[in-house]
């Protein structure tokens, strides 16, 4: 499990660089500075949730059952949190009304809270004096 969960992360990761970077450079012209903002929040989450797997692979005090359900709420979480930002932040550069798909970012937010607190309630119980 810890190599599905430091792929992930090494991917989130480079994806949320590359997405950024596309951001700052062929973006900021096109859309407006809220749209920006949101896309960089998409962004911001990616990032943290890629550094959060990257830690999670690599540390012990987890048991493997929660890593296995933190990979997975972090896997869709992101998806449809940073998923649904871009897709929203751009919507006036495609005919696609992405708007349909809005209510999947709080969803999306809701999974990441979720794996947060697994994560805090396994520290919890495994550090227990």
């Amino acid at each position: 499990m810890n190599k599905k969960i430091l792929i992930l992360g090494s991917v989130f990761g480079l994806f949320a660089i590359a997405i950024g970077a596309f951001a700052a450079h062929g973006l900021k012209p096109k859309i407006s500075v809220q749209a920006m903002h949101s896309f960089e929040t998409g962004v911001r989450y990616q990032m943290y949730h890629a550094l959060l797997l990257l830690i999670i692979g690599n540390i012990g005090g987890v048991s493997e059952k929660n890593k296995k359900i933190i990979f997975y709420l972090i896997s869709v979480g992101v998806l449809f949190f940073s998923g649904s930002i871009f897709a929203l932040a751009t919507n006036t550069l495609t005919t696609i009304d992405f708007k349909v798909i809005g209510f999947i970012t709080p969803l999306g937010g809701l999974l990441l809270i979720i794996a947060w607190l697994i994560l805090l309630i396994n520290f919890v119980k495994s550090y227990k004096n």
